[in-house]
């Protein structure tokens, strides 16, 4: 059996676990954007109250295997909660938190390098400060953040494989129920490699080109 045919014969299960891993993304791509946003302001406003604690957070998160996050999420919180929650509202947890820290720390640097003295333009013109933050300090830090997060989403997308260790039902738990059924693993785990190949390096691609065309759009306001 090639590629085709279980595509072909197993395209309502493919879709089902794709349509998790969708869902998955779904939920955490707006909940890490919007906290990871607020809390990156907040970093870079209230250094001292916000920023050592921040720091220190996103310090653990980053030395932290998504993997073990995850696990222990899952099992050693619940068990002390003595609590029982759905795998798939614990993934969507543990990865927007995964999402937020990426992006509070592109915001919090978007933010600190910032070039003064268009704020200082800003002000001499005598726009207000909630002019000068939506029509100058805004537009300008989202358009160089747009590459970043993309990134951030492909990391994201890519995590969500490892939900399935956990008992989401996601592409990659129906790519190893197909396997377990006709024991087709070289040609199952080669679709799904074509699939998130296809996936992610779109997104890279598209990121680095902005990368780019950003940064030099940048240079020369």
């Amino acid at each position: 059996m090639n590629v085709y045919e279980i595509l072909s014969n197993y395209h309502k299960e493919l879709w089902s676990g794709l349509r998790v891993t969708l869902q998955l993304c779904g939920f955490v791509y707006p909940i890490g954007i919007i906290f990871g946003t607020l809390i990156g302001i907040a970093r870079y406003k209230w250094k001292i109250i916000a920023g050592i604690p921040g720091f220190i957070f996103s310090l653990i998160m980053s030395s932290t295997p998504i993997l073990v996050f995850l696990f222990w999420l899952h099992y050693p919180l619940q068990y002390m909660l003595h609590v029982v929650v759905d795998p798939f509202i614990t993934s969507v947890v543990a990865l927007s938190v995964v999402m937020t820290v990426l992006v509070s720390e592109q915001v919090r640097h978007a933010l600190d390098d910032f070039p003064k003295q268009y704020l200082l333009s800003a002000k001499a013109c005598g726009l207000s400060n909630k002019q000068i933050v939506s029509k100058i300090q805004l537009p300008m830090i989202f358009r160089q953040m747009i590459p970043n997060l993309l990134f951030a989403m492909v990391t994201v997308l890519q995590a969500t494989l490892f939900t399935s260790m956990i008992g989401v039902n996601d592409i990659f738990r129906v790519s190893q129920q197909i396997n377990s059924d006709i024991y087709q693993p070289v040609q199952i785990y080669t679709a799904l490699a074509i699939f998130f190949i296809g996936v992610c390096a779109v997104l890279n691609i598209l990121a680095y080109w902005l990368k780019r065309r950003l940064k030099w759009s940048f240079s020369e306001i």
